[in-house]
């Protein structure tokens, strides 16, 4: 599979530092990140279009401009040369042009997402914003990170794949669900029923996975369960088939050492764990992806979403009809 387009989460806005660099590889490409001394996020192409050295290798912050660190030369976030410290005559086209890639940043919900399009088109869509996960009345996120051999339509499908809640997440049974579209979002909810031990005691919990996709990397689910959980599901592609997941959650404030922190914990460690997604990276992992599934009644919307996936990539849909079983 190809790498979708859209906005895709690099890193987090409080990990990134006025003055830091950093070296990255995402969408098969080496990039650099950096915050100026505006505070500016830019992400750029790693390599100088001077000479071809690594600017997130060596390279410092200058100004409102990453300098490279062979021959001095600057670039502001929008890949326009600032600066050339030696040139006695600014050359035409660095006053024209940007002289390398730059990628549109927002910083929303804690998050810096970039824009990625292989034929470098403008953003077609904005990022939504997830106040809680900045406001100062919810909880100091919660994060985790995995990378295994997958990208983000396995990923995202898992999302209306309603049966394998009860094999592989183990709800006592196939959870109903249901899914809009609108443009480039995609709404679902999954409800059901887990036996969890309560006080000694084993209880029926209803639980329900609310989600909103906006995008190829976009994901906001809303768990509910014995807690209220908010979480960011943050698939990035670093190649074809290379992924880069991180969720991060939240939840209004507890009091500390309280029952009400101990259920967090607890919900947060299960919906990352075997019970949750660790129970699936195996699966992502070491599945193919078959592009015309056998498929029965039980198995929720897949034929949809994957239509609805396939505006996502600029070489054009998976191609041909896909097969359903019939029996």
């Amino acid at each position: 599979m190809s790498i979708p387009f859209g906005w895709f989460g690099i890193g987090y806005s409080g990990d990134l530092a006025i003055g830091d660099v950093r070296a990255l590889r995402y969408f098969g490409r080496d990039l650099v990140l950096f915050r100026n001394e505006q505070g500016e996020a830019g992400l750029l192409d790693a390599y100088c279009p001077h000479l071809g050295a690594h600017l997130g290798i060596g390279g410092t912050v200058e100004g409102d401009s990453i300098r490279c660190p062979f021959h001095a030369w600057q670039y502001r976030p929008d890949g326009f040369c600032s600066k050339i410290p030696y040139a006695k005559a600014f050359p035409p086209r660095a006053k024209r042009e940007p002289l390398t890639r730059a990628y549109p940043l927002v910083e929303k919900s804690g998050v810096i997402w970039a824009w990625y399009h292989p034929d470098n088109a403008e953003p077609a869509f904005d990022v939504i914003d997830y106040p809680e996960f900045t406001d100062a009345e919810w909880a100091e996120p919660t994060k985790r990170e995995w990378r295994f051999a997958s990208n983000p339509q396995e990923i995202a499908e898992n999302g209306v794949d309603v049966a394998h809640f009860a094999y592989v997440h183990q709800m006592d049974a196939v959870p109903e669900g249901e899914t809009s579209y609108d443009g480039v979002q995609r709404r679902s909810v999954a409800r059901g029923h887990r036996t969890v031990p309560i006080d000694g005691e084993t209880r029926q919990i209803p639980y329900s996975v609310e989600t909103v996709q906006n995008g190829a990397g976009q994901k906001y689910t809303r768990l509910k369960g014995i807690v209220e959980l908010s979480l960011l599901v943050i698939a990035t592609p670093v190649e074809r088939d290379d992924v880069e997941l991180r969720f991060c959650f939240t939840h209004p404030r507890v009091e500390p050492g309280s029952p009400q922190e101990a259920a967090v914990k607890a919900a947060i460690a299960n919906t990352c764990g075997q019970a949750g997604v660790e129970g699936d990276i195996p699966i992502w992992a070491n599945k193919i992806h078959l592009e015309r599934p056998f498929l029965c009644d039980g198995d929720g919307p897949i034929l949809r979403f994957r239509k609805y996936f396939e505006q996502f990539y600029a070489d054009g849909p998976e191609g041909g009809e896909l097969a359903v079983a019939a029996e």
